[in-house]
């Protein structure tokens, strides 16, 4: 039976996090908390991985690089930060508009 391949789609700020197993070498524990780019996540196994032929990390996707939430929707001084209201008017700026 031929093997599969899958085509995954990457969004242009799609995340991975490597999620390493229980027995993961030292270099997988290091970056399990950081987050890439998914184009330029290492690939598994990684290099130098004391492991590598018995490797059950992974990657965890996200959609966003970013782990906490945007500074636009966060409190400042118990306020919450709006996004501002377009106030433009429909017409140009010189008087013949």
């Amino acid at each position: 039976m031929p093997k599969r391949t899958y085509r995954l789609r990457i969004e242009p700020w799609s995340a991975v996090r490597i999620a390493p197993d229980r027995a993961a070498c030292p270099k997988a524990a290091a970056l399990q908390d950081k987050r890439f780019l998914a184009r330029d996540a290492p690939a598994l196994p990684l290099k130098g991985c004391t492991r590598s032929a018995a490797c059950q990390c992974i990657y965890r996707h996200y959609v966003d690089r970013r782990a906490g939430p945007r500074r636009d929707a966060a409190p400042v001084a118990g306020r919450t930060v709006r996004t501002p209201v377009e106030r433009r008017a429909a017409r140009g700026r010189r008087g013949s508009d």
